[in-house]
């Protein structure tokens, strides 16, 4: 028999499997796309704003969105996992140090930004895991090469030609060095 929460995570699968949600945590710009009925139509209308707070409980997750409209203070709490929610768009990550920021709802203006969290981008993916070179992945290659190698000199004998060793003179460059200084 199944539990409660066994069924709450196999239907949070269930949605994540059809819709994206990507990695937001609070202090960061969202643009939220909400799905409106109006008689027999459908429209999305997007809402922007900081999330100021977030809460997982399996299906039951949700988070708040705050934005300022007119001069005037908006917050809309949306389900995570709701049908109303079409898409959520990261617009910009910000750098707080608390999980509620409620205290945005008391500032206006300059003091209430969050600065943003600048992520480096190094051009190495963190999810892909780097290929493990084996022997048996690498004498493929290495046998294909030695055929190569040898349909090159098979037409063309070349002779075999040992390049010197190079032997470097040290006092040249000793003294190269204090010239220079």
């Amino acid at each position: 028999m199944k539990t409660i929460e066994e069924i709450n995570q196999h239907n949070v699968k269930k949605i994540l499997t059809e819709k994206k949600i990507p990695d937001f945590f609070p202090g960061d710009v969202i643009k939220v796309g909400v799905r409106i009925t109006e008689g027999k139509k459908d429209r999305i209308q997007y809402f922007e704003g900081v999330c100021i707070a977030r809460k997982n409980r399996d299906i039951n997750s949700s988070f708040t969105v705050r934005k300022i409209s007119f001069g005037e203070g908006v917050e809309r709490t949306f389900p995570l996992y709701g049908t109303v929610i079409d898409t959520i768009t990261v617009i910009r990550h910000g750098k707080v140090r608390r999980a509620k920021l409620y205290y945005l709802r008391d500032r206006t203006g300059k003091s209430a930004r969050i600065a943003e969290k600048i992520r480096k981008k190094i051009g190495i993916e963190v999810d892909v895991k780097p290929e493990v070179v084996t022997e048996e992945t690498l004498a493929p290659v290495a046998v294909e090469l030695e055929k190569q190698t040898e349909v090159q000199s098979a037409p063309e004998k070349q002779p075999e030609v040992q390049a010197e060793p190079k032997i470097e003179k040290t006092e040249e460059k000793k003294i190269i060095f204090f010239q220079c200084l």
